[in-house]
């Protein structure tokens, strides 16, 4: 199981490092949008901070799990993140569903693997 852990922790640090990081310096070309999607990305780009504060979050969390540091701290960090991009997925773009799930289940699968570092969160 301690193979698994690792194995997951660190493709998702990939995959986050991998969107951060083509986010900031404009690697890939912007996807073609259209619909309600198209709406909603004009919205986050128009807020100017939404979207440069998700994707440093991101980047954060992305370095924390390759490096094996701080996990705890970054799976409770992007949890909100991989939700919103979980329904994004679900309600705008459903052809780029099973990518998000695996993110949010990959998410959720270190937060019981690293239960222990929480229990003190849930005690009054």
């Amino acid at each position: 199981m301690k193979i698994a852990t690792i194995i997951v922790r660190v493709l998702i640090g990939l995959l986050l490092l991998f969107a951060s990081i083509s986010f900031f310096f404009k690697l890939a070309p912007e996807p073609e949008t259209t619909g309600n999607f198209k709406a909603f990305n004009m919205g986050l780009v128009a807020s100017t901070y939404l979207l440069p504060l998700a994707k440093t979050v991101e980047l954060l969390c992305g370095i924390s799990f390759v490096s094996g540091r701080f996990v705890t701290l970054a799976n409770i960090m992007i949890l909100p993140i991989t939700i919103n991009i979980l329904f994004i997925n679900y309600f705008l773009t459903p052809e780029s569903l099973p990518i998000a799930g695996l993110l949010f289940l990959g998410n959720l699968f270190l937060i019981y693997r690293y239960w222990d570092n929480y229990k003190t969160v849930f005690t009054p």
